[in-house]
């Protein structure tokens, strides 16, 4: 019988780490959290220090009386959760449901699992630690007070169903400032001018304007204008061109660091155009473990939430090695390099690392799928070039005088590649003005005369600054202070799932008037919460109560009197949008009233502000400026129905809850009939009459659910999508796939109570997936 009980939080995790532990050991998963705030109400005492009121998650109720019963006979109890702030607060739950129990309990901090980490780590067991659970819980707190507070407020002036919250929304405020400033952008003309120049030898050369009358022409603070181009073009056109400068020096390019979470989401999205929360799914997978053939499940980065570049002796030690063995002693520097960690950085974590340099992504090719491997792929080569030397080149500057202007011809060429031989770090922006190319240029002497064969003059116009990407929004957060490794990600599902912001066909963000609108009034309302360097400010203080400098209970007071200050004044001052409208500058053709947004099921829409006695709606489009048009409707397409009050054909229309037939005598006659969607199988018997089939249907306001196909003899109806799979746990026939915004898409067992399987949804199957069985007991 096992003396000794590990819980983990995923069953993957759990069937990783049995393989590792032996028959002493039972290892189980929570599958997540098991207690949480309830969802009906704030769940927090504000009178008494903030106390929180958890309460057990639907469903954990089962997870949790196995847990109980499994550590009744052990020694020990070992809460191997992950190593970060989530991963304590869970542990800390478990420990208090478990109540008092023989066992000991014991705190064990997995950054990889492999057979001597996990090994090692249980040898290294520690206790609960405090300061960071009392970390975790404030920031649950204090995002629970601004959600739940602000969103119902919102709720009444605005939309029912948005929501507001205290990261989310400086997010968004970001994402909106940046919109406002491409809208006041007011685009300035500047020229290029090139001199096409040929030298005794080839090859010919190209040099740029670089300075004139000594005034250094950079299209920054000098910018060279078509009039003062052509002055240049003429002065020079029959002058002599002498080289009066000629610069070589030696260039060294240092590798970047090792991947943390913010670098590792901006690189996935850079590279592989993979979503933040799509890069952590997957890379949840390779820490958590990947069967490896006869190997078995072996984890193969280290944990993925980390803002510490730090590596550990015994890695820095192998990469050395591996650089020195594959790609020979001059690509290994003298020393290791290391690298600086930013001001909030948990010390005790490592980099984003495989955990084994010996599995090359080529020996793992069968094993993992193409998103993990590309994914690991670039986790691997990023550490192996971090450890690399720098790549050396030979930078060559020649200025060439031509009466009072001066051109500047550049080229490099790569002397030694280093670290570039494995691995080169993306850009956000390419820069149009990089004079770092690998320009061939011909033999040339000082005071020697060139040739002109002509010049290349360009016109150009400034850019506005660039919306945000989801990877270079993160990086914007990163820069300011806001959020933390954990939650990018979440941030970035967060405001995308909600109506304030929409991608572009570039994957740029941008707000949407709701979001602008929103945007505006919280900021109005509540300046300090939205300011960013407030925010920031805020996280450090979550950073001392984590390292044990703060009280989690006084920080909360210090933000809680001024903010439910501002609470009551917003009730009562902030503007009613939810009927008016926002008003725009364009008139209705049926009242000449004005037209204004507003929101419905299917995003916002134009409405007459003359309504109820004008009902006129029209879809409308945005420009780049925000300018708004009324889109033009097409003339309604005709059908074969019958129009049931007056005779006339139905016509196809469109409103906020989407298509419907009306008569084609309207405004004379209103007659409509809702439109009925071919129902769709799903392939699951009904689980009530255990005769009919569960189908896909829609409600009357255009919801999707799920319901028996021998309806209404059978009244079996659900929200959530059934799955023809069976659950492997306790044998229920069916899944379902649940999708909430908290915890993303998941496969659950419909018997919640019961038996309480779950797991997250696999990313996009090519092919239908068998859910994974739960751990062994």
């Amino acid at each position: 019988m096992s003396k000794n009980l590990v819980i983990v939080e995923s069953p993957a995790k759990a069937k990783t780490i049995k393989r590792y532990l032996g028959a002493d050991y039972q290892v189980t998963a929570s599958v997540g959290h098991v207690v949480d705030l309830p969802k009906s109400k704030l769940g927090v005492d504000v009178e008494h220090d903030f106390k929180p009121e958890y309460s057990v998650i639907a469903g954990k109720a089962k997870v949790l009386d196995q847990i109980r019963t499994a550590a009744k006979d052990k020694l020990h109890v070992y809460l191997a959760t992950d190593p970060d702030r989530e991963g304590e607060a869970i542990a800390w739950h478990i420990a208090d449901q478990l109540g008092k129990v023989k066992a000991d309990v014991h705190r064990v901090l997995l950054h990889e699992i492999t057979p001597a980490a996990v090994r090692d780590a249980i040898a290294r067991a520690g206790d609960l630690d405090q300061n960071l659970f009392d970390a975790q819980q404030a920031r649950r707190v204090l995002d629970r007070l601004v959600g739940y507070q602000i969103s119902p407020l919102l709720w009444n002036k605005v939309k029912r169903g948005i929501s507001a919250g205290r990261v989310q929304s400086v997010a968004l405020r970001i994402i909106v400032e940046r919109e406002k400033e491409r809208e006041a952008f007011r685009p300035e003309e500047y020229w290029t001018l090139d001199a096409h120049l040929e030298a005794k030898k080839p090859p010919p050369l190209k040099a740029h304007i670089y300075s004139h009358q000594g005034n250094r022409i950079d299209n920054k603070a000098y910018k060279l204008g078509k009039p003062e181009a052509d002055q240049i073009i003429a002065a020079c056109e029959g002058g002599k061109f002498k080289v009066a400068k000629i610069e070589k020096r030696e260039v060294r390019r240092n590798p970047a660091p090792p991947f943390i979470t913010s670098r590792l989401q901006q690189e996935a999205s850079r590279r592989l155009y993979y979503s933040p929360s799509r890069t952590m799914k997957i890379a949840q997978r390779l820490y958590e473990g990947v069967e490896l053939g006869d190997q078995g499940a072996v984890g193969l980065i280290t944990y993925m939430r980390t803002d510490s570049p730090r590596v550990s002796d015994q890695a820095l030690a192998a990469v050395r090695d591996y650089i020195g063995q594959r790609y020979g002693a001059n690509y290994l520097p003298d020393k290791p390099n290391f690298y600086r960690s930013g001001k909030s950085a948990q010390e005790a974590h490592e980099a984003i690392r495989p955990t084994a340099l010996e599995r090359d992504p080529e020996s793992l090719s069968h094993y993992l799928d193409k998103d993990g491997l590309a994914l690991y792929t670039l986790i691997y080569n990023r550490f192996v070039s971090s450890q690399m030397g720098p790549a050396v080149y030979d930078r060559t500057t020649i200025d060439i005088e031509a009466g009072d202007a001066v051109f500047r011809a550049t080229g490099q060429v790569t002397k030694f590649d280093g670290f570039m031989r494995v691995y080169t770090e993306g850009r956000d922006e390419v820069q149009i003005d990089d004079e770092s190319g690998e320009a061939t240029l011909p033999q040339l002497s000082e005071d020697e005369l060139l040739k002109l064969l002509g010049f290349i003059p360009e016109q150009h116009f400034t850019q506005p600054p660039p919306r945000f990407s989801q990877a270079t929004l993160i990086k914007e957060m990163e820069e300011k202070g806001i959020g933390r490794p954990s939650t990018y990600a979440a941030i970035m599902t967060s405001i995308l799932n909600r109506e304030y912001v929409e991608e572009d066909d570039s994957k740029r963000i941008r707000p949407t008037t709701l979001g602008r609108i929103v945007s505006d009034m919280l900021v109005q309302a509540f300046p300090d919460i939205l300011e960013v360097s407030f925010t920031a400010q805020m996280e450090g203080e979550l950073d001392n109560i984590e390292e044990g400098r703060e009280n989690w209970v006084k920080t909360l007071k210090r933000f809680y009197g001024p903010f439910e200050k501002r609470l009551a004044d917003a009730s009562k001052k902030m503007p009613e949008l939810k009927r008016k409208g926002i008003p725009t500058e364009l008139k209705c053709e049926v009242d000449g009233a004005t037209m204004v947004i507003k929101w419905g099921r299917n995003g916002e829409f134009l409405a007459c502000s003359g309504y109820p006695k004008c009902t006129n709606t029209k879809e409308f489009t945005r420009d780049d400026q925000g300018n708004i048009t009324a889109r033009e409707q097409s003339a309604p397409e005709a059908t074969d129905q019958v129009c049931e009050k007056c005779g006339k054909p139905m016509v196809r229309r469109r409103s906020r809850f989407g298509e419907f037939l009306g008569c084609s005598g309207y405004p004379d006659c209103d007659g409509i009939k809702r439109l009925k969607a071919d129902p769709v199988k799903t392939g699951v018997t009904c689980p009530d009459c255990k005769e009919g089939q569960v189908l896909e249907r829609r409600s009357r306001r255009g919801k999707i659910f799920f319901g028996c196909d021998r309806y209404p003899k059978c009244k079996f109806a659900s929200w959530d999508k059934p799955l023809p799979q069976p659950c492997p746990q306790c044998g229920s026939p069916y899944l379902v796939e649940k999708t909430t915004k908290r915890n993303g898409t998941r496969w659950l067992c419909p018997k919640k109570e019961e038996c309480g399987y779950v797991i997250e949804a696999p990313a996009q199957p090519e092919a239908p997936v068998e859910a994974p069985a739960p751990p062994a007991p």
